[in-house]
């Protein structure tokens, strides 16, 4: 376990206080857009050392019989088959999956909204499939003018046709599969309905990036910009919060740009507004939870420098653009961040050179630096992982884990009767040899019970290494960068 830079109970105790308080500030109903992932934000744990990646839903968990969660979902997105990119899954069967999730964890899901909802024929088979699940769906429809036309959003011909959401809870949670789902138009929504039938409630925004009492150039601000180098977003001081109170703090420039519309809809459904700036309608405590700024420092530092290799990576694969790369330049520029800072990508390119092949190295958490290298039956991947289990059990490098008799005939496995070009073994099938080998051999044992000890170390690869290794190493808790090249010139990479 590395060095602790964040307090994370302290975390869920300050941040369901201030909840509490919000909820109370507006007559007993709070309507919480809640941006960012609930179970799983690594990004979080991965700049604040300490944040456990499901403390948002445990901090909700606090709340259970204040909670009420609603699911927003882009009609539009359903009918073009949107993706999560880090699941793999669309949008609407994330939907099913986060109304499993919240009901496994004592949270009552009330509903699920279709935001810009226009009749299209995926949305209404989805609603048809939702209904015969039990599940309570309703209806947004798209508005014309917003968000800038004030007076005809705030209407019965433009907030005013959408259905109105039967709630019984006092904090409802708006969440949903990804951006631009529409949450904040599905809480204003609510706020005009309410207002309308003489029900005193209010909004309020839970995202936990960029920090707003850490300053701009922080670098666990400037992870944030890291993390949404492809995007618009942008981290700026709030200039309505300095306007009013004289005090410098932190936001992006959408809920800056957007601010002013905010405040004017609700005066328009409300008689005034409640907030002064886009800061105010935060309700985020992380930034009081740091108890090591130098671990949080350096930790977003390293995050910064995996960006820019997965964006490096990503532009060699097709997938991303030179403007991203760009941006995590000047990101990284700002941040202080060359590649020295990270041992493993000198350890691993060191090692590729004296080998003249693929190699990989790890920086353990203890702060060893192992390497792996390609040979006839391993991948540079599962030859680190081995010999970084080795390390951790103090198993001499001179005896053999897996034996020749077990690699040999599944490397002949996989290139005679599987069809592959490599007989050289990944990640996931070197495990699987090891549990095998762990059954006669007492060291394989040994290594193959050090797994969670890999937990928050660093590698990196002087190649692109397969999407399966990759996946082994993320389940793993190791953080992986790569060098962006092949290891081949071929054109279609498995």
């Amino acid at each position: 376990m590395g060095a602790i830079g964040f307090d994370n109970q302290k975390y869920l105790t300050t941040q369901s206080e201030q909840i509490k308080k919000r909820i109370h500030q507006f007559g007993g109903k709070l309507y919480l857009e809640f941006g960012g992932k609930l179970f799983d934000d690594y990004h979080a744990s991965r700049v604040l050392p300490g944040f456990e990646p499901d403390s948002k839903i445990r901090m909700l968990q606090q709340l259970k019989d204040d909670v009420e969660i609603v699911i927003a979902i882009n009609a539009g997105d359903i009918e073009k088959n949107k993706m999560r990119g880090d699941l793999g899954i669309t949008y609407d069967e994330d939907v099913l999956r986060l109304i499993d999730i919240f009901r496994d964890m004592g949270l009552y899901v009330g509903s699920v909204v279709l935001t810009r909802y226009s009749g299209q024929d995926a949305a209404n088979a989805f609603l048809h499939r939702l209904e015969k699940l039990g599940i309570r769906c309703y209806r947004h429809y798209p508005i014309a003018g917003y968000p800038s036309d004030v007076a005809h959003i705030v209407s019965d011909e433009g907030l005013g046709k959408n259905d109105y959401i039967e709630t019984s809870h006092s904090l409802i949670v708006v969440t949903a599969p990804g951006p631009g789902s529409g949450k904040m138009a599905t809480c204003l929504s609510q706020l005009y309905h309410d207002h309308k039938r003489g029900v005193d409630a209010g909004y309020a925004k839970f995202e936990t990036f960029p920090i707003w009492n850490l300053p701009l150039k922080h670098p666990v601000n400037l992870a944030y910009e890291a993390a949404t180098a492809d995007l618009d977003d942008v981290n700026m001081i709030d200039p309505f919060h300095l306007e009013a109170y004289g005090i410098t703090t932190v936001n992006y420039n959408r809920d800056v740009e957007i601010f002013p519309v905010l405040n004017a809809i609700f005066e328009k459904i409300q008689g005034k507004s409640p907030y002064k700036s886009p800061t105010d309608m935060g309700v985020n405590m992380a930034g009081n939870c740091i108890v090591d700024d130098e671990v949080c420092r350096a930790a977003s530092r390293m995050e910064i420098l995996r960006r820019y290799y997965t964006a490096k990576t990503e532009l060699v694969q097709g997938k991303g653009a030179e403007e991203t790369v760009r941006k995590l330049e000047l990101v990284m520029q700002q941040a202080g961040v060359t590649p020295e800072i990270c041992p493993a990508v000198a350890a691993a390119l060191d090692k590729a050179e004296a080998t003249g092949a693929p190699a990989g190295a790890m920086v353990l958490p203890d702060g060893r630096i192992i390497t792996g290298k390609t040979s006839g039956t391993l991948g540079a991947a599962a030859a680190l992982l081995l010999n970084a289990l080795k390390a951790l059990g103090n198993i001499d490098d001179q005896f053999e884990l897996i034996s020749k008799q077990v690699l040999e005939p599944v490397c002949h496995l996989k290139t005679t009767y599987l069809d592959h070009r490599n007989p050289r073994l990944h990640t996931d099938e070197v495990l699987l040899t090891l549990a095998i080998s762990a059954l006669t051999n007492p060291l394989a044992d040994l290594a193959k019970r050090q797994l969670p000890g890999l937990r928050d170390s660093e590698a990196h690869f002087s190649v692109i290494i397969s999407e399966e290794d990759l996946k082994i190493f993320k389940r793993l808790g190791v953080r992986v960068s790569c060098e962006p090249k092949y290891e081949t010139k071929r054109l279609y990479h498995r």
